[in-house]
């Protein structure tokens, strides 16, 4: 008996919504809200967010007033309503923060490739640097064995000397490097030895 009557006061309040009966929104709206705004809550573990979704509910109950067609209890309805909007808010939230986490991500990977094209045009600097504090014939031997890959004996024939003179200069050339670049973190110069001088 009490939800036949139920039923018959949500047809009421249903036909007044249709016809834009702006008391009756208001009496489902003071009504309502307090307890939906609690359950989306419990979706959402956001009080701003709950509040947002039950406004924008009854916003939009009112804006399509005059389609409403609920079949259930009117309470069943904004209910329902409201859980398949914290749904969608969710689903939303859990979208931008994929967004987010992949911004993040390129960004870490533009700044450390960033970095480390700071750090090796810094090193290539001072390398090159290093090459310039070795004597003229030093470095021309440096230059054919490391840049042109010549074998020390293409390097002595080419040069009209003896291998064992390739030998030593290589080495002088080697050891001047090495010191002028102590200091310039140690394990990045090893690593850009690696491919500047071939090693």
């Amino acid at each position: 008996m009490l939800t036949q009557l139920n039923m018959q006061s949500d047809n009421v309040t249903l036909n007044l919504l249709q016809q834009g009966n702006e008391e009756t929104f208001e009496n489902v709206f003071k009504q309502h809200f307090n307890s939906l705004h609690a359950y989306a809550f419990t979706i959402l573990k956001d009080a701003v967010a709950a509040e947002e979704v039950v406004q924008s509910l009854f916003l939009k109950l009112w804006e399509k007033k005059e389609n409403l067609d609920i079949h259930t209890s009117l309470k069943s309805y904004l209910y329902r309503a409201t859980y398949n909007d914290c749904m969608n808010t969710i689903k939303h939230w859990q979208v931008k923060q994929r967004h987010q986490d992949h911004i993040t991500y390129v960004n870490d990977f533009a700044y450390e490739h960033t970095a480390n094209q700071l750090q090796e045009n810094e090193l290539k600097k001072e390398l090159q640097k290093a090459m310039n504090l070795l004597p003229e014939k030093c470095r021309t031997i440096f230059q054919m064995s490391r840049f042109e890959e010549l074998k020390y004996q293409e390097i002595a024939d080419r040069l009209e000397i003896s291998i064992k003179t390739v030998e030593n200069q290589m080495g002088k050339a080697l050891k001047i490097m090495r010191t002028a670049l102590a200091d310039y973190l140690p394990l990045m110069v090893y690593c850009l030895l690696s491919l500047f001088l071939g090693q």
